[in-house]
């Protein structure tokens, strides 16, 4: 099946556009060769469909942990159209990176949920370094730029599915 297909309505691939809009991108400083690397491609991603640079605001935080909780505070302001997690976990030799991996997609999913804001996940989980690194090269298909087409995609689904307040949709 595919989403061009005539018989359904038509994709949202490819007519979006982030003009007008305010974003959100929270970045873990944690292997921070990798997520600048995805931030930059998440910017390039924004910038190509109609995002001005000041309508970005880029926080920071320690660490993977640390992104649930800052896009929950960022969610709760109502001023951006969706929101971008960038980060990148590489699995060591305990238990760790499986339990902050777990944790960190269920805080985000929470915080889209409980927010009903986009939020786009761009958290690498990765067997070593070098495979976040292929994951972050533009030349591969840097996944920062894919989260930040998720993020305007989404934005735009929600502009067309929300009831708009003069239309007495409960």
């Amino acid at each position: 099946m595919s989403t061009g297909d005539a018989s359904y309505a038509p994709a949202l691939e490819g007519h979006v556009s982030g003009a007008r809009r305010r974003f959100a991108v929270v970045v873990s400083r944690f292997n921070a060769q990798v997520t600048e690397t995805l931030l930059h491609g998440a910017m390039g991603g924004l910038l190509e469909h109609g995002v001005t640079r000041d309508a970005v605001d880029v926080f920071w935080v320690p660490g993977a942990w640390e992104l649930p909780q800052a896009v929950g505070w960022l969610a709760n302001r109502g001023d951006y159209a969706a929101i971008l997690a960038l980060g990148c976990l590489v699995r060591g030799h305990t238990a760790h990176f499986e339990l902050i991996a777990a944790e960190v997609a269920r805080g985000l999913a929470d915080a889209a949920r409980v927010s009903g804001l986009p939020v786009a996940f761009g958290v690498l989980t990765t067997e070593n370094r070098e495979q976040a690194m292929e994951r972050a090269d533009p030349e591969h298909g840097n996944k920062g730029r894919e989260t930040a087409l998720a993020a305007l995609e989404m934005a735009e689904l929600r502009r067309r599915v929300e009831p708009r307040p003069d239309s007495g949709a409960r």
